[in-house]
């Protein structure tokens, strides 16, 4: 990434961040703050992976969220779930414990809403702020530093916290108190959800009326049924390939979230019920970490 790094990064002053959470996300936007001149420490499970970081941008790794968090003025946070979410920030050993006042966490998991709010509760109380900020543009926009980023929280803390967090950024947009990142995420997976489904019926259809589906998704891109996931996935979608983007077991567990908060607040969401159910039969099939334009597999 170093060497190839295609990111211009807006002028800041460099500041002193963690960064919680090394997978196929937060490697390379961990790799972004560095790059753009921050003092970044790292902390990650598996020990292999902090030393595959550090090795490649040559900084530094502890042992613990504690440790990685000690006297920094933003820790960042991109784990799988809200218990690992709450693993790496309460407790002993947590960030929540190393924190200095007035720093801020920023959680870029795809969590819930709940803990969000539960999380910025128990942050207000040690003198800290918190900032749900879960994102959008996949592995390859985290790469780039190209992440769409939704955010909940306080105005100074998003304040704060942006020109750092453009390093992996092109959009960072606070949408309301804590917790609106999370819901926000949601709508944006609901909306994947129909689409992709939506894309796959087309191209089954257009593969069993006999048509040259790759001519077909040139022209009919240029009009109104055109998508990001037309665009980038329906070529792929033809070929039966599926090793690459989003896993299927991510989606189902963003849907899980998204159908929970509906029963919450009283949202109708019968397709999203209905896909989350054609991702559960991609599951059986193998797929669980096909990406999740693997739909089309149904109806084949």
């Amino acid at each position: 990434m170093a060497s190839t790094n295609p990111k211009t990064y807006e002028p800041t002053s460099p500041r002193k961040v963690a960064f919680l959470g090394l997978g196929v996300m937060g490697f390379p936007m961990a790799g972004h703050l560095a790059l753009a001149g921050h003092r970044v420490t790292v902390y990650n499970r598996s020990a292999a992976r902090r030393q595959a970081w550090t090795q490649e941008f040559k900084a530094a790794a502890a042992a613990t969220p504690r440790e990685a968090a000690a006297d920094c003025d933003f820790v960042f946070c991109c784990v799988g779930n809200d218990e690992d979410l709450r693993s790496v920030v309460l407790g002993e050993q947590g960030a929540f414990a190393g924190m200095k006042p007035g720093a801020v966490f920023v959680d870029h998991t795809t969590a819930s809403a709940n803990v969000a709010r539960e999380l910025s509760a128990q942050a207000a109380g040690r003198g800290l702020a918190f900032v749900d900020a879960p994102v959008s543009g996949g592995q390859a926009g985290a790469q780039n530093g190209m992440l769409t980023v939704m955010c909940g929280g306080e105005q100074a803390a998003f304040d704060a916290v942006r020109p750092v967090a453009m390093a992996f950024s092109r959009a960072f947009t606070l949408l309301g108190a804590s917790g609106a990142g999370q819901l926000a995420k949601m709508v944006n997976q609901v909306a994947i959800a129909g689409l992709v489904q939506g894309l796959s019926e087309a191209i089954a259809f257009g593969l069993k009326a006999g048509l040259d589906m790759g001519q077909v998704l040139e022209v009919i891109g240029k009009g109104a049924a055109q998508s990001w996931q037309m665009d980038n996935r329906g070529k792929t979608m033809i070929a039966d390939q599926f090793d690459f983007g989003f896993a299927v077991d991510w989606m189902r567990k963003d849907l899980g979230l998204v159908l929970d908060e509906a029963k919450r607040n009283g949202a109708r969401l019968p397709v999203t019920a209905l896909v989350d159910q054609f991702y559960a039969d991609i599951q059986a099939q193998g797929g669980q970490r096909w990406d999740t334009s693997s739909l089309i597999r149904r109806l084949r």
